[in-house]
Parts: structure tokens; C-alpha cells; sequence
């Protein structure tokens, strides 16, 4: 965990092999090296590492075990992804560190509220065992808001006292994002409580306060809430560092922010911001990147690449109190990567504590492998469920209907006319409309909110099938959109059978699935495999159904659910108005 020698001697053997008395473990020769404290270049010079730590550096290089000519490539700091919901991969953390760690990460904090409303406490146990001995440094989180509001159905409630067991523990390095800013500004005593606790454990506050200014963000911030990835505007960035907060700067599979947020940061504010994904999904992180990507995005969006690379690695670690991290200096943790150039950011290899552990895109260590535990799996349980659950009565003809954005989770509240069939909402007589419904998976309550989502089709189009998930932020119900009711239970009893994860069909007939039985969320595969099934389910669902083409059709309905982000969502319960956090009807003529 952490640099600090263990022994006297262990000090005294660094001090012996950075005077030259005793080789060091490696030297890096010939290499620029990023200096993110000054933003500088340290052109042409020589790093020796020893212990897991940084022992010096300088024009002629220490006695080593192990030379390495650099060739004049470019040495960073580990990158840190600062905000990360890892069950958005779908993958163990095993193998979300074997497709991350050969593009340069170092560590991500991860916030696991997606498996903790699922499984409470447990997940978050999960999650700590199985991410031991990896080569990566992957710290939590721990969630604030399990369930993110009072108004959902989660498999799992944690209150501060359930908590404080953990909060010590020496991975977790925050209390996580407080997505509940309605019931901190009115005063929850619950919220409040795991506020009060994170700052006396010495523990940093995540924030997500989206569309919050002025007074209402005084008020949020001011409880010690001192992060927000929330961003979508120039305005909201100035708005938070002036309050001395720190901005995550989004860039992930689902929410892209980045280019529009890198307006307002300059070189004197700079150090209060630091580059976050969110949510990834396999494929991207195969084909993208991680946050070598983001990297790549930043410059080329004109940012000083110095500025980027301290975005990337030494802020997130400043802001985490991850000491000794996200620099190269000596005595810090030998954590780095070399890459080809300051623009295109190819890493060509990654050492984690002084230690080579990828090169040219591929892990070269084992990681541990470990079967799932069993109090993870077997946790989708419903209630009988018939296709007059999904009926959706609209007497007058008008509704209240979910915008999708395409490159956002906010979506917008449209108020639409709509065809009926015997007073009920029926997607085939309503192109560019498809029927939504949240079924509740943990306990079997048989509670079904059913809504009206328009921009998932094309505007011309109707729904002819229906596609199913369990992933649905946060309280991860059984999300599925459809054009019959028919499909639509079918697709639901098909992801029963599985035990979670994607499934489509059409006519009755599953024509893709992938499932993730940790859960409901993560499948024990390895990330390759998940990535090429979650493709191939993709493609086939685009093939068969005239989806949006500007969206992802899974992880957009599975953000459908997650009732803290405007301004309309669906929950187990019904259709939900997060600006007003007050359920409201379908149909637009009622009160």
C-alpha cells in the first residue's frame, strides 16, 4: 500500500542504493521525464528505482540489477482514474486490471454503490478481497447512498453505523459520491450522519450536485463535500472552484464532458481538477483506452499536455490524501509509465512499484484467479409477473415522456401526444416511442413502474422486440424497453433465468444474451470475452431493431432508473421528477 519503508533497514538499504553504495533495483536511462510538480521536462536523464520507490535521478544513472535504455521515450507518474464505478465493466476487478494496468493506470477509487444496493456489505467485502495482490492500487469509495433515495427499491440499505466497520479500513479513502444533495440541503439526519462520520475518520467527501449553483451549492459544499464529476458546463467548474472544491472531468462510455469542460480550466486552476471515467464499458477500455485516452482527448482539445498529465496522475492522489503517489520523485512509489510522445500517449510499458508489470498492451504478471463467492450470486428474485403489469393507461392522450440525450444521462421532460389502444399507451401505433418498465429484483415485492422513453428508436421507427437488463443505477431493478408487452415479459423471465445481465428478443425468441450472475452486474469471464459478447449482443440488437444510432441501447436504459439526475426517471415505483423528487403520472393531464 503504501512506500514507507517497513524497517530501519529497509530505510537504511535506500539510502545506501541512492548514494550509489548498493545497486539499485532498476535504471531507466535516456528518458524525458514529466515533472508534474513544476510542469516542467527533465529531458535526458537517468531514474534509478529500489524498494518499490523512486531513489533519485540525474544526468549519469545509479548502480543497478537492471538497466533500460528508454530511447528517449517519455516517463509519467502512474495515471489515476478518480472517479469509477467498476461494476460499469461488468468485470471482476481481476480483469478489469488486466485491460487498465497496460494503458498506464496505477489506481482508480472506485465507488461500488452498484453492487452494495445489491448486496449491502457483502459486495463491498467482495470487492476488497478480490482486488488484493493486484497490480493495480484499487481503493474505494465507500457509497453514501444505499438506496440513492428513499423513493427506490434496493436489495440492500446501509446507514452510517453499518459504515463505520469499514471506514478505517486502509483501501478506502472516501465517503462516496453524495448523490442524495435534496436530502443533505433539507437536512437528513441519515445523510448527515455519514457526513459527520467520513470527517471524523479523516476521510475525504465525494460530491455529485448536478445543476446545483449559488446557494444551494454553498450549502452543499459546505458540509465538507469537496469533489463533483458532475459538471456539464463551463459555469458549473467556476462555480466549484471558486467554492474550493475539485472538479473530475468526465470522459467515460456514457457521459462525455471533457470537451465542453476544459474551457474553463487554465493554468492557474488547473490543480484543482482531475480526470475521471465514471463508467466504462470493456469494449471502449480495449479499443480506447483508459486514461492514456483521456490524455489523448485533452491535448488535442488544446490542453497543456504538463497540465493534462498532472490532471491524470497527481491530483487525484493530492485530493485522496493517497500520500508519496502520482509524482516521480524520490522516495514516492515507483509507479510509471513510458510512453512514445506527449500527444499520442501509446504506452509501451508500466511498472507498478519499481516492478514491470505490461508491455506494449499486455499484462506480463499473473493476477490471482478466484471463483466469485456464493453469497454474490442467485440475486434476482421477482414476483409473478404477467403481461397486464405492463399495461399503460393514458386516458388523456397526453403523457410525460423520458428524452433520451445521446452523449448524456440527463434526459429531458417532454410532454407528448400519444396513440392508444383501449385507453392504453401502444408503441406500434407510436414511432420513435418505446414502451419502459422497472422491475423490482431483490424482494420479490412485485413492484413495476411503467413509462414512455422516446430518442432510443429512430424517429421513424417502431419497437419490434424488446431488450432487458439488471444493470439499473443505482438500485439495479430489471430495466426493459419494448414494443409489446408480449417480448417484454419474456425478455424479463429470460434474465431470471440467467440470473442478470443483457438479454434481446423478438417474437418471443432470445436472440442475444450475456450474462453476469455476480450480482446481477459482473460477469467471472475474462474481460476479452465479455467485451466480444457484449459486441456481438450489440450488433445483433441494431441489426433487428431500429435503435438510435448515437447511443448505446444498454447502458442508455440502464441509466433510465437512476433517480438523482434530471429531469425524468423511471423507478420500480413509477415515473419520478427528479427537480421537483416527487413521483408524478404518466399520463400529463393528471395532477
Amino acid at each position: 500500500m503504501s512506500p514507507s519503508p517497513r524497517t530501519s533497514e529497509s530505510l537504511a538499504r535506500r539510502i545506501r542504493m541512492a548514494r550509489g553504495l548498493e545497486p539499485a533495483d532498476l535504471c531507466v536511462e535516456h528518458v524525458n521525464v514529466v515533472d508534474v510538480f513544476s510542469r516542467t521536462l527533465l529531458r535526458d536523464i537517468s531514474v534509478a528505482a529500489g524498494d518499490g520507490v523512486f531513489l533519485g535521478f540525474g544526468p549519469s544513472g545509479l548502480p543497478a540489477r537492471r538497466r533500460m535504455d528508454a530511447r528517449g521515450r517519455f516517463m509519467l507518474p502512474g495515471l489515476i482514474d478518480a472517479h469509477l464505478h467498476l461494476e460499469s465493466t461488468m468485470l471482476t476487478p481481476a480483469e478489469f486490471a488486466r485491460l487498465v494496468v497496460p494503458h498506464g493506470t496505477a489506481a482508480v477509487v472506485a465507488d461500488p454503490h452498484e453492487i452494495a444496493n445489491v448486496l449491502g456489505l457483502a459486495g463491498l467485502r467482495y470487492l476488497l478481497e478480490s482486488s488484493r495482490d493486484l497490480p493495480l492500487d484499487l481503493r474505494l469509495a465507500l457509497p453514501s447512498c444505499v438506496p440513492c433515495t428513499p423513493f427506490e427499491d434496493s436489495g440492500a440499505v446501509l446507514a452510517a453505523a453499518d459504515l463505520a466497520p469499514l471506514m478505517g479500513h486502509e483501501r478506502v479513502c472516501a465517503l462516496g459520491e453524495m448523490m442524495n444533495y435534496p436530502g443533505l440541503l433539507a437536512g437528513d439526519p441519515a445523510v448527515l450522519d455519514k457526513i459527520v462520520l467520513a470527517r471524523a475518520s479523516g476521510k475525504r467527501l465525494d460530491g455529485h450536485a448536478p445543476g446545483l449553483l449559488q446557494a444551494r451549492l454553498d450549502a452543499y459544499c459546505g458540509t465538507g463535500v469537496a469533489s463533483d464529476h458532475e459538471c456539464e458546463s463551463p459555469e458549473e467548474v467556476v462555480q466549484r472552484l471558486v467554492r474550493g472544491m475539485y472538479v473530475f472531468v468526465r470522459h467515460g462510455s456514457a457521459a462525455r464532458n471533457l470537451p465542453a469542460l476544459l474551457r474553463a480550466v487554465h493554468v492557474n486552476n488547473a490543480h484543482r481538477c482531475c480526470f475521471c471515467t465514471d463508467d466504462s464499458s470493456p469494449a471502449d477500455l480495449l479499443e480506447r483506452g483508459h486514461m492514456d485516452e483521456i490524455l489523448r482527448l485533452a491535448v488535442a482539445e488544446g490542453l497543456d499536455p504538463l497540465l493534462a498529465v498532472g490532471m491524470a496522475a497527481l491530483n487525484g492522489c493530492v485530493f485522496y490524501g493517497m500520500r508519496d503517489r502520482g509524482g516521480i520523485a524520490p522516495g514516492w512509489a515507483a509507479d510509471f509509465c513510458l510512453v512514445d510522445d506527449l500527444r499520442g500517449f501509446r504506452v509501451r510499458e508500466v511498472f507498478r512499484a519499481g516492478r514491470q508489470v505490461a508491455q506494449e498492451g499486455r499484462l506480463c504478471v499473473e493476477l490471482p484467479a478466484a471463483p466469485p463467492p456464493s453469497d454474490v450470486l442467485d440475486t434476482i428474485h421477482i414476483a409473478p409477473l404477467t403481461q397486464e403489469a405492463l399495461r399503460l393507461p393514458v386516458p388523456s392522450g397526453r403523457a410525460r415522456v423520458m428524452g433520451l440525450t445521446p452523449q448524456s444521462l440527463i434526459t429531458r421532460a417532454l410532454i407528448l401526444p400519444v396513440a392508444l389502444d383501449r385507453g392504453c399507451f401502444d408503441p406500434q401505433q407510436n414511432p420513435g416511442l418505446a414502451k419502459i418498465a422497472v422491475v423490482e429484483r431483490h424482494k420479490a415485492t412485485g413492484k413495476v413502474g411503467v413509462g414512455i422513453l422516446h430518442g432510443y428508436l429512430r424517429p421513424d421507427a417502431v419497437f419490434d422486440g424488446a431488450i432487458a437488463t439488471s444493470i439499473a443505477h443505482d438500485s439495479h431493478n430489471i430495466v426493459v424497453a419494448g414494443g409489446n408487452d408480449r417480448d417484454m415479459l419474456a425478455a424479463v423471465e429470460s434474465l431470471c433465468a440467467m440470473g442478470g445481465g443483457i438479454c434481446c428478443l423478438q417474437r418471443g425468441r432470445t436472440l442475444a444474451a450475456l450474462p453476469l450472475p455476480v450480482a446481477g452486474l459482473i460477469s467471472p469471464e475474462p474481460g476479452r470475452e465479455v467485451a466480444a459478447r457484449k459486441a456481438a449482443l450489440l450488433a445483433t440488437a441494431r441489426r433487428h431493431f431500429s435503435l438510435n444510432p448515437d447511443l448505446d441501447p444498454v447502458m442508455a436504459l440502464s441509466f433510465m432508473a437512476l433517480p438523482v439526475i434530471p429531469e425524468l426517471k423511471l423507478t420500480a415505483r413509477g415515473l419520478f421528477d427528479v427537480q421537483g423528487f416527487s413521483f408524478v403520472p404518466v399520463d400529463a393531464e393528471k395532477a
